[in-house]
């Protein structure tokens, strides 16, 4: 009874043992690069505006409007009609996407349905098809 009563206290203080928490060390293993892509990070963000820093001038993306003006299956003929686009209207940035089997030409980045509405009234008598997409625009400076 007695090796009985040892027995068991033994098999508890080792199992408490193994169980127990000892305070360590961490060491943290990464890549040098990583300091200077932070210190870069923190760069940019001065230039550019954020919620703490809204006077920078830098590009943001939010939700906003974009005209399509093609969508087709023909590769080539997604990137002519880009070409042709940008010869017309080389400050406005277009965007072409795909998803199979189309792609989609877009362009412009328009914080308003309204200012989209607009462009697209100037666009309707080159373009037969357009629609309106509210999607993630860079959204561009506004002008003080």
């Amino acid at each position: 009874m007695n090796m009985r009563i040892l027995f068991l206290i033994s098999s508890l203080f080792i199992t408490y043992a193994s169980f127990a928490q000892n305070k360590g060390e961490v060491i943290v293993v990464k890549d040098p690069l990583i300091d200077s892509l932070i210190a870069k990070r923190i760069e940019l963000n001065k230039a550019r505006p954020t919620t703490t820093n809204p006077s920078g001038a830098a590009i943001v993306s939010s939700m906003g409007y974009r005209v399509q003006i093609y969508y087709g299956a023909d590769r080539r003929e997604a990137f002519s009609g880009q070409a042709k686009f940008k010869a017309s209207y080389p400050k406005l940035n277009t965007y072409i996407t795909y998803k199979e089997p189309n792609y989609y030409l877009r362009v412009g980045d328009y914080r308003t349905r309204l200012e989209a509405q607009k462009f697209l009234n100037e666009l309707r008598p080159s373009y037969p098809t357009l629609f309106i997409f509210r999607e993630k625009i860079n959204a561009p400076i506004l002008e003080q």
